[in-house]
C-alpha cells in the first residue's frame, strides 16, 4: 500500500487508526515515520473499533462515503491489485 496510496492520496480518505488504547497518537506517528507511511495516523473514538468488528493489529476496513463497507480484510492480505482496484472505485465516488 506505501506505493499505491499516494497515487490517490488527494481522492481518498485514507488514515491508518491505533488498536491499543494505551498508544498515543505521537506513538503512532512516530511508528509510522519509522515505517515510511505515507498517510496519516488517528486514534479511534468511542467504540469504533467494536462497530467495525476489528479484533486484530492490522485489519483494513475501507468505507465509502455513504458508510457501506467496499473491502475488509486481515494481516498481510491485500495485494496491489487489490488496494489499487479498492482506491479506484472510492476515487471514483469523490466525483
Amino acid at each position: 500500500m506505501k506505493t499505491i496510496y499516494p497515487e490517490y492520496a488527494d481522492a481518498v480518505a485514507f488514515y491508518g487508526i491505533g488498536v491499543d488504547p494505551n498508544e498515543s497518537i505521537e506513538v503512532l506517528e512516530a511508528y509510522s515515520d519509522s515505517q515510511g507511511y505515507p498517510w496519516p495516523m488517528a486514534i479511534p473514538e468511542g467504540d469504533m473499533l467494536r462497530k467495525f468488528n476489528i479484533q486484530v493489529q492490522s485489519s483494513k476496513v475501507a468505507v465509502d462515503r455513504d458508510g457501506v463497507i467496499v473491502y475488509r480484510d486481515g494481516y498481510a492480505q491485500g495485494s496491489d491489485e487489490t488496494w489499487r482496484s479498492v482506491f479506484e472505485e472510492l476515487a471514483g465516488q469523490s466525483n
